[in-house]
């Protein structure tokens, strides 16, 4: 079996686009959060979703203990608030505006739209965790336009141009997932 180097690993996982969420929890004393690419719908039945936190991260655990956390969806001008979720020390919560789900757990100011989830089971995936969080409230969405990740760098989507009409429009809900 040949060895994969990681930093090449890094490099190709790079050219997959993903979206950009802050993962939130309060522990009664103080809120926390990390942001968190690793995330994806799993179930529409039951409404479950998964995300990867490092097995390194001091969120994690105040998470994991309080069993309840939301997803956060970014929008395209939150590249300021993903930096301020990824980094270590600073008093993220100091720096953003934000209001309490139905769980206590914070819903950040400008999400596109979030999701309220306790947690459901935790798997061991090398340095990661896989956590699954079955969805108990949804928020509602907005019309912008969401935060990307690629190749190392933030970046965004083009409105469509009216010319294409329906061309690049989802054909339908159960068309995924």
């Amino acid at each position: 079996m040949t060895e994969i180097d990681p930093a090449r690993f890094r490099a190709v996982l790079g050219h997959f686009c993903t979206g950009v969420t802050v993962v939130t929890a309060h522990d009664g004393v103080e809120p926390v959060g990390f942001a968190c690419q690793s995330f994806a719908a799993l179930s529409l039945d039951p409404p479950l979703i998964l995300f990867c936190p490092s097995r390194n991260s001091r969120t994690w655990p105040v998470v994991e203990r309080t069993g309840r956390f939301v997803v956060n969806v970014l929008g395209e001008q939150q590249r300021e608030v993903s930096a301020i979720f990824g980094s270590r020390g600073a008093d993220k919560f100091g720096a953003v505006e934000w209001t309490p789900a139905p769980s206590g757990a914070p819903v950040l100011a400008g999400a596109l739209t979030w999701m309220d989830c306790t947690l459901d089971a935790v798997h061991e995936a090398g340095d990661h965790y896989v956590v699954v969080g079955r969805v108990t409230t949804l928020g509602e969405p907005t019309g912008g336009r969401p935060l990307l990740f690629y190749r190392g760098n933030y970046t965004g989507t083009e409105p469509l141009r009216p010319e294409f009409g329906d061309l690049l429009t989802w054909p339908g809900p159960d068309d995924w997932l």
